[in-house]
């Protein structure tokens, strides 16, 4: 490949694999609804300090995070594209950093090539391009510090090295900003051993205290901010989001110390067959300085994510860009030595992940369909699948040649995946698309009321209502019901029949339930039988006149 198509090339695939797909299918919930109406309740508010949701105070994250959400909405608007495009673009600088940096470690074209292109065709690094929470942005600050390290410590000149460490501290204060203190410790993780193997530890006494100074000036000031409007803020942000999961035997998402080894296997694909040659390279010339600057970069977040009692999957997204430097690397010596035996078994291991997947979409779509007259939804799945078996046949039978077919099977599978969701799915998971086929008629009610919060939160948003009252819910806004402003905002089932009576008198009332069970049909059976009602999968909307009894 010609040297100057590899960054236009890059750019084309973002646009076309991250882009592109971000407006074809609902929010998801809980996430993307949580994270799009924290980020509008600043735009409407005015309050860019302390993080609300819907109007209680929500102090389980930073803000920056919420900032470049607001942003893309303050830019694109309340749409699915403005609440997405913060996690596009993280993700789309974050491969433009493995580029980088692979460039910088290996000075080969077709390395750094490989390299970027392996990072941006993970499935789950495309994925969560595309959907709208906080791990790609705190991925791509926690990226950031490690390449800026990187350059600091490769730099030949002072000048160069004091900016690559003011960069350092900048990326380290934005993840702080982000999600917290663990932007500082990951860094030192890696610079710590790494520097002291090396001898060059004065470095660190030298210029490490530059980055510190860069990161305490970038965070102070929101710091002091949010203590002075929100003085409980710290005690509850450090210890319950920090220490109690990290250690407390009740943390949440508790899961086996083991729990992220399968997990790195299953997100290095489409390139898993290539990950035990790699890492094997990898471990014989460990004593090279940039290949144990990345063993570091891989091993030290994972091992630390493993010995935390709350484990999320997206959690180890900081270890897939070293992967993928490791994966490129000794990819494209494999296609200088002409050895295309590995590349050939991953094409053929895709392959038939792609078949067994077609003919069990065929056999439960004729024994028990999932999809009831969706042809166009079926018609899309069929695309992607069949796009990533010709890709991945393709790298089967000539591995050398078109050692790069997979990255485009997989961008244009994770690309088409979402608008191709069953509707049965989409009813039950992405409510804010019925809310958006209601919303005039909700539009027009005095008060809204909903026994879910993500049901709430995707009725919040699009209406630009964040005062949803919440009936017999509770969750992760306990901490927020509990102050006395946003008592008022909770509803037991013993007195929604008050509730109900008192908001009828100031004006019309819209009602969005999440019907599971029995518990919430007799959550039902206390609101008044007056309402008209539309149904779609578990969800119903009741709109109840006012003054009627």
């Amino acid at each position: 490949m010609s040297k100057r198509w590899v960054l236009p090339l890059l750019l084309g695939l973002f646009l076309l694999g991250y882009l592109l797909p971000m407006g074809t299918h609902g929010l998801w919930i809980p996430d993307e609804t949580r994270y799009a109406q924290i980020s509008q309740d600043m735009l409407l508010s005015g309050n860019w300090i302390s993080p609300h949701f819907m109007s209680l105070r929500y102090f389980e994250k930073p803000v920056a995070g919420y900032w470049m959400i607001a942003l893309g909405q303050a830019l694109f608007g309340d749409n699915l594209f403005g609440v997405r495009i913060a996690s596009a673009i993280s993700t789309g600088l974050s491969v433009m950093l493995c580029y980088l940096i692979a460039r910088r470690l290996w000075d080969e074209p077709r390395k750094s090539f490989a390299c970027a292109l392996l990072y941006m065709s993970f499935t789950v690094v495309a994925g969560q391009a595309g959907y709208a929470n906080l791990d790609p942005q705190f991925t791509f600050w926690v990226n950031l510090s490690l390449v800026a390290l990187w350059f600091a410590l490769d730099s030949a000149t002072r000048a160069r090295r004091l900016i690559a460490w003011a960069t350092l501290g900048l990326a380290c204060g934005m993840g702080f900003l982000t999600k917290g203190f663990l932007a500082w410790l990951l860094p030192v993780l890696i610079a710590l051993p790494w520097m002291l193997w090396q001898k060059r530890w004065r470095e660190l006494l030298i210029y490490g205290p530059l980055a510190i100074a860069v990161a305490i000036a970038v965070s102070l000031p929101w710091a002091l901010a949010v203590h002075a409007q929100e003085p409980d803020y710290w005690r509850f942000f450090f210890w319950h989001e920090h220490i109690r999961r990290f250690a407390s035997e009740d943390a949440q998402h508790d899961a086996p110390w083991w729990f992220y080894l399968p997990l790195l296997v299953a997100f290095s694909l489409p390139w898993v067959v290539l990950l035990p040659s790699a890492l094997r390279q990898a471990w014989q010339t460990r004593r090279q300085a940039n290949i144990t600057f990345l063993l570091l970069w891989l091993l030290m977040p994972l091992l630390f994510f493993s010995l935390s009692n709350g484990k999320l999957p997206t959690y180890i997204m900081p270890c897939l860009l070293p992967l993928a430097l490791l994966l490129g690397h000794a990819l494209a010596d494999r296609l200088r030595l002409e050895q295309g035996r590995v590349l050939g078994l991953n094409g053929l291991l895709n392959l038939m992940l792609g078949l067994t997947t077609l003919f069990t979409l065929v056999y439960l779509q004729l024994k028990k369909p999932l999809y009831d007259h969706e042809l166009h939804n079926l018609v899309l799945v069929f695309i992607g699948l069949i796009g990533w078996i010709m890709a991945n046949l393709l790298q089967a039978f000539r591995p050398l040649q078109c050692w790069a077919a997979p990255a485009f099977g997989s961008l244009l599978l994770v690309g088409v995946l979402p608008a191709a969701i069953p509707e049965s799915v989409v009813a039950n998971k992405m409510p804010d698309q019925f809310v958006l086929e209601h919303a005039r008629e909700l539009g027009e009610t005095a008060r809204l009321l909903s026994n879910d919060l993500g049901a709430a939160s995707a009725l919040a948003w699009r209406l630009k209502r964040p005062d949803v009252a919440l009936y017999n819910t509770i969750g992760e806004l306990k901490y927020g019901l509990a102050y006395p402003d946003g008592a008022s905002q909770r509803v037991d089932p013993d007195r929604v029949q008050q509730w109900m009576h008192d908001a009828r008198q100031r004006g019309s009332v819209g009602v969005l339930m999440r019907v599971k069970g029995q518990d919430e049909l007799r959550e039902i059976d206390r609101l008044p039988k007056d309402g008209k009602r539309y149904e779609q999968g578990n969800l119903v909307i009741l709109i109840f006149p006012q003054g009627a009894t």
